[in-house]
C-alpha cells in the first residue's frame, strides 16, 4: 500500500468561505484527516490487536459545529494555550489585556484564537511520509496580542505510525507564544475513557485555584491522585475527595515533565486494554495538560456518536498555564530575532 494525500470539501461557513478536508493515509492504512479551518484533526483511524480499524479521535464531519461552542476538538491552539489569569499580564512595563472567555480568565488564545481561523495549507510527500504544512499570519493586536506573529505548523504521518506536530513562529514585537494541539482521544473508539491505563512521566504538577489558574507551586505527585508515574486506570482515583480534583471536575491539570530540555522524550503512554490500542506522546515541551473530558455532557454529536461525560481525554504538550504571570515557570515570551520551535509526536501501536 502506498501513502496518499487526498482532499475534499468540509462544508461552507455562513460567510461563504469553504473549508477543505485533507485525508492522509500511510502505507499501513492509518488515516488522519485534517481541515484547513482551525488546523483541526477531525479523524484518526488506527487498528486494534485484531487489525480492526476505528476512529479514535473526537470531532465532527462538517466544519459548522466547529464554529459553535466546540470544546476545541482536534484544534491548533494559539497564541497562548491554556489559561491566563484575568486575561492580563505585564510585558516590558506595558499592561496587556486579552479577551475573557473562560470564567474570569483568558483561554486558548481567546474566542477567535487559532482554532477558528483558516490556515494556508501545502501538502507534501517524502520518504514514505505524507503531511501538511500550515501557515498563518496573526496580525498585531489580534485577540489583544502584540506583534505580527508568523506561524508554521507541520503535520507529518510517517510509515512508523507516528503523527508528528512541529511548530515554528517568529514575531516583530515581544509577545507570549505557547502553541499546542488539542486532540481528544478515545482508544476504544467510543464509551468511557476511565478504563484506559495512563502513564505520565512527571514527578510534579501545578495545582490550581478554583478558576483553574496555577498557584505557582510545583507540587509532588507522590501520595496524590495525580501520581501516574506507574500506569493505572484514569478512573482509579478520579472520584476521590481531593481539592484539586474538585477544582478541575476531575483531571484538568498541567504535569511537570521529568525530561524537559532533553529533546523529544516520552511524556505519556496510554493503553486501552480491551482493544489493545496504545498511544505514546513524546514532546520537547516542559509540560503536558491532561484533561479527562470533564465538561463533555452528551450534548455534542459528531460522526454518529454522542460525546458523553468523560468520553475522551486530551494530552496537550505545552508550556505551563498562566506563564506570563508566573516568574517561576518556564517563560513564553518570544522576541524579535528569536525563533519559536518545538515538536511533539503521537505514536500509535497495539499490545497483543
Amino acid at each position: 500500500m502506498q501513502a496518499t494525500i487526498t482532499q475534499g470539501e468540509f462544508g461552507t461557513l455562513p460567510d461563504g468561505r469553504r473549508a477543505t478536508l485533507y485525508t492522509l493515509v500511510n502505507a499501513n492504512g492509518l488515516v488522519v484527516k485534517i481541515s484547513d479551518f482551525g488546523g483541526v484533526i477531525t479523524e484518526i483511524h488506527t487498528p486494534d490487536r485484531n487489525g480492526h480499524f476505528a476512529d479514535i479521535n473526537l470531532g465532527f464531519d462538517n466544519v459548522l459545529p466547529y464554529l459553535e461552542d466546540s470544546p476545541y476538538f482536534g484544534a491548533l491552539i494559539g497564541r497562548h494555550g491554556n489559561r491566563i489569569a484575568h486575561g492580563r499580564f505585564v510585558l516590558d512595563g506595558r499592561e496587556i489585556q486579552l479577551p475573557i472567555n473562560d470564567g474570569p480568565n483568558h483561554l486558548h488564545g481567546g474566542p477567535q484564537g487559532f482554532h477558528r481561523v483558516f490556515w494556508r495549507v501545502a501538502p507534501f510527500e517524502r520518504d514514505g511520509s505524507v503531511g501538511l504544512t500550515l501557515r498563518y499570519l496573526s496580525a498585531d493586536s489580534e485577540q489583544g496580542y502584540p506583534g505580527n506573529l508568523d506561524v508554521q505548523v507541520v503535520y507529518e504521518l510517517t510509515a512508523a505510525n507516528e503523527l508528528w506536530v512541529r511548530f515554528h513562529a517568529i514575531t516583530d514585537q515581544a509577545t507570549p507564544v505557547n502553541l499546542t494541539q488539542h486532540a481528544y482521544f478515545n482508544l476504544a473508539g467510543k464509551g468511557s475513557i476511565l478504563g484506559h491505563l495512563l502513564m505520565i512521566d512527571a514527578d510534579a504538577f501545578t495545582p490550581v485555584d478554583s478558576t483553574l489558574i496555577p498557584t505557582g507551586e510545583l507540587r509532588p505527585v507522590a501520595g496524590t491522585p495525580f501520581d501516574f508515574r506507574s500506569a493505572h486506570a484514569i478512573g482509579a482515583h478520579i472520584g476521590e475527595p481531593d481539592e484539586q480534583l474538585a477544582h478541575g471536575g476531575g483531571y484538568d491539570h498541567n504535569f511537570v515533565l521529568n525530561k524537559a530540555g532533553e529533546g523529544c522524550q516520552l511524556a505519556a503512554r496510554v493503553v486501552e486494554p480491551v482493544s489493545g490500542r496504545v498511544l505514546e506522546m513524546h514532546t520537547e515541551q516542559p509540560g503536558v495538560q491532561f484533561y479527562s473530558g470533564n465538561f463533555l455532557d452528551g450534548s455534542l454529536t459528531g460522526k454518529g456518536w454522542n460525546y458523553f461525560y468523560r468520553g475522551g481525554f486530551c494530552l496537550e504538550p505545552q508550556h505551563f498555564p498562566d506563564a506570563p504571570n508566573q516568574p517561576g515557570f518556564p517563560g513564553t515570551i518570544l522576541r524579535p530575532g528569536e525563533e519559536y520551535r518545538t515538536q511533539s509526536k503521537f505514536a500509535f501501536s497495539v499490545e497483543k
